[in-house]
C-alpha cells in the first residue's frame, strides 16, 4: 500500500535534468521545456517451459497520479547508467529483475527507438531472449529498494492483454509482443 505521499522540488537528481531549449524555426522564435534522462534497455523474455512472457509489475508514481493505482506491467528493463555494452546491461537486468542467468550470446537485439519524444527523447534498445526453468537462479524482484513483481503472461492471453486498457502498460511491451507474434510465433 502506498501512503504518506508528499511532493517537493527536484533540484539535484541523478536521473533527470530539466531545461528549456530556445531556438528559431522558420523565422519564429520558440522555446521547448524538456527533461534529459538516461537511455534504456528493455527485454522481451519468453519462457519456453511456461509458454509465457516474463513481465515485471511495479509501482510508478507518475502513473499513480493518473489512475490512483500506479502499478504498471512492463518489460524487464533498466537505464543505461554504467560504462558497459547495452547487451551487458540487458543481461544484468534479466538477472536482477527476473532471476534468470542469460548468456550474452542468447540475447538478440530487436531494434531501438525514441521514447517520450515530446519531453525527453530517450533512446531505448529492445532485446529478445528465451529462458527455461534451468536458467532460473533466484526469484528476481530487483535490487536495493526496488519492489518488482515477476509476472508470467500466458501467450494465449497476450493479444487480449495488449489491448486491455484496464492494465497500465508501456507502448514498448505492446510493440514487443506484436513483434513476437509476427516474427517468432
Amino acid at each position: 500500500m502506498i501512503k504518506d505521499i508528499s511532493f517537493s522540488s527536484c533540484e539535484d537528481s541523478s536521473f533527470v535534468k530539466t531545461q528549456r531549449m530556445n531556438y528559431t524555426q522558420k523565422g519564429i522564435k520558440k522555446a521547448w521545456d524538456m527533461v534529459e534522462v538516461h537511455d534504456s534497455v528493455a527485454i522481451l523474455i519468453y519462457h519456453k517451459d511456461k509458454h509465457s512472457f516474463v513481465l515485471v509489475k511495479q509501482f510508478r508514481p507518475p502513473v499513480y497520479l493518473k489512475n490512483n493505482e500506479g502499478y504498471t506491467y512492463e518489460l524487464c528493463a533498466g537505464i543505461v547508467d554504467k560504462d558497459c555494452s547495452l547487451v551487458q546491461i540487458a543481461k544484468e537486468e534479466i538477472d536482477e529483475e527476473c532471476g534468470f542467468n542469460m548468456p550474452l550470446e542468447k540475447i538478440d537485439k530487436i531494434t531501438s527507438f525514441y521514447t517520450a519524444v515530446g519531453f525527453a527523447g530517450a533512446n531505448q534498445t529492445l532485446y529478445y531472449c528465451e529462458v527455461d526453468d534451468t536458467m532460473q537462479e533466484h526469484e528476481g524482484g530487483g535490487i536495493h529498494v526496488e519492489d518488482i513483481e515477476v509476472v508470467y503472461l500466458d501467450v494465449e492471453d497476450a493479444k487480449d492483454f495488449i489491448l486491455d486498457e484496464t492494465k497500465a502498460k508501456t507502448p514498448g511491451i505492446m510493440y514487443a509482443m506484436m513483434w513476437w507474434f509476427e516474427n517468432i510465433f
